[in-house]
Parts: structure tokens; sequence; C-alpha cells
């Protein structure tokens, strides 16, 4: 198959990329050329920008194509517009975060949307799961029948530049006492990237379109086991002392992601890593072992440079601030 990306350089897109050419297929990149340009050098890059930039695409043709970089409605519709006679099949790449918050227990894929209430704000940071739905709608809208829309979960892996989940293997890796946030028993959903990559690309050979979830497991791991599957796959000396939310909170430590946080810490909890993914797993997602995700995260991740900005989690200072202040409490 003649496949294009729209993107292709960066986290997914590589796996995308590197999954697709495994199995055979010719590849298309459209991108800026700004982040990783010198990746995949014999490949055809067609340089442009989503946002009026387009018109290097017109007058071609490829048997699918997958936008893992769509973000507001405005640019998915101008792709798609644009796509609509030069496909025969279009995946775009949204988010569990479509649905309305807080996201209820085990949703499926006909589960509530997010709303935003001017829908020309652009303001992704803000309205990321609102915008996200929109774009599913405009998509569907510009080729109807013809998409495949997959919500991914957390993502996870080599070459993540959000440290989401990498901070954990790396933080357990170094051993001794280890901060863990909120309930031991709280769900914890994720999908490797390469799993996701897999997947799509079969699902595009096999044509198939709709909605599906795509994260994993079914039964979501629980807090506490992805903590131990680090300890025991990396072989640490790591303890761990439980804090609850509302004292990490007091300790101005941010949940999920980000600068002073604890990564897949949701206080409160809600349905966010705790969705139905059956209908995806009946269509063949597959999910490989949490220890193989967590081993190969922490290999790639020395790859890496040791003074590299690290974009969620907390340093070894901060975490030692705030244990003290949690054993001071008593």
């Amino acid at each position: 198959m003649k496949i294009l990306i729209l993107g292709g350089t960066v986290f997914l897109g590589r796996h995308l990329v590197e999954v697709a050419l495994e199995r055979g297929h010719e590849v298309t990149l459209f991108n800026r050329g700004q982040r990783n340009a010198d990746l995949f050098p014999d490949l055809e890059k067609l340089r442009g920008d989503r946002d009026g930039g387009l018109d290097v695409l017109k007058g071609r043709r490829w048997d699918a194509v997958i936008d893992p970089s769509g973000y507001v409605p405005r640019l998915v519709t101008d792709s798609a517009r644009l796509l609509a006679n030069a496909t025969d099949h279009y995946t775009f790449i949204s988010s569990i975060s479509v649905f309305d918050n807080p996201v209820p227990q085990r949703v499926d894929e006909n589960g509530p949307l997010a709303t935003v209430e001017d829908e020309t704000n652009e303001e992704v940071g803000r309205y990321y799961g609102a915008l996200k739905a929109l774009c599913e709608k405009a998509a569907e809208r510009e080729m109807p029948g013809r998409v495949l829309t997959l919500r991914p979960g957390l993502i996870v892996g080599p070459h993540d530049p959000s440290d989401r989940f990498t901070y954990w293997p790396v933080r357990i890796a170094q051993g001794g006492e280890v901060l863990a946030p909120g309930a031991k028993d709280a769900p914890v959903q994720i999908i490797h990237a390469r799993d996701l990559a897999e997947w799509n690309i079969r699902l595009v050979e096999q044509g198939k379109t709709g909605i599906y979830n795509a994260t994993g497991p079914n039964r979501p791991h629980t807090m506490e086991e992805v903590l131990q599957t680090c300890k025991e796959a990396l072989g640490s000396d790591a303890t761990f002392t439980w804090a609850d939310d509302q004292f990490l909170l007091d300790q101005k430590v941010q949940p999920w992601m980000g600068p002073n946080s604890l990564p897949l810490w949701i206080p409160g909890g809600d349905g966010l890593m705790d969705v139905d993914v059956s209908k995806g797993i009946a269509d063949g997602l597959t999910l490989r072992p949490l220890a193989q995700t967590v081993r190969e995260t922490l290999e790639w991740d020395r790859t890496r440079p040791a003074d590299v900005q690290r974009r969620s989690g907390l340093t070894l200072e901060r975490e030692a601030e705030i244990l003290k202040a949690w054993h001071a409490k008593g």
C-alpha cells in the first residue's frame, strides 16, 4: 500500500513509519521538517504546513492516510477535505480525552463527549479533549464512512517526549525510598506506542473504519502493580512510601504530568484510566507485557543525554523534601 503520514517523525508517528515499512508499505511523509528532519532519509518527504500550506499534496493519490498530528478541527477539516479524493481510507488519531469530564467508569466508544461552547476556539491546552472530539467529527464529515478513529489512552514507550510514564522506570531503577501517589488500587491503563502503531497499520490493511478506544489492558493495572512491576522488571531495591491525595496536593505536587508532578496520578480518580477496550481487543488489539514496556522504556531513556530536560516528574531533591514532610506528619 501507498501510505501518507501527516507528521511521522515524533513519537507515535515514527513508530507508525517503522511498522509500515517493516510490513512492506510505501510511505510518504508530510510535515514542516522542523523536528527530527534527518529521520528516514530514504523516504519521500513533502514539506508544508497544515495551516495554509497543503498545496504540495494536490494532485497526488495514496491508498491510505494516517493523521497523528491533528489537534484543531479547522486544520483537520482542511486536510481531510483536500485528501477526500486522494485516498480511500483516513485514520485519525484522537484521544481518550474526548470523553466528558469526569470520564464515566468503563466508558465505551459511545460515551458522552466533551464540548466547548465556542467551536472556533483553538486553545488546545485548555480544550484538548473537546477539540479532539470536534476533529473526529470533521474527519468523518469530509470522508463519511472512510474514517478509522483511534482513541489512545496514555501512549508510552521509546521516544515519548512527555516523560508521563518514563519517570517511573527511571526513578525506580535508581532505587531507595520512592514517593508513591494516592490509592494503591487506582486504575492505570497505558498503551505502548509500538503496539498502537502495529494495530493501526493492521486495521488500515483490513480497511477497518469506525471508532475504537485504544489503551489497556481491559482490566486495568493498579498503580501498585505498575510500580511493583517496575521494581521487579528492573531488579531494583526500591521501597514505596504511599502518600494520600490531599497531602500531595497540599505539597503543590501536580497530577498526571508536567514539572513537579507524579505521573499516572489522578487525585480522586475518574474513568480516564478505566475505559472499556473490548471492541478493540475483539478486532485485534494486542498489548505487550507491562514488564517488557518498562524495560524497553528504560533502555531507550538511557540513550538520551544525561542533561535532558525532563518534562514530567519530581527531582530527587523535591521528592526528598516531600518524603521528609510526610514522615514528619506521622
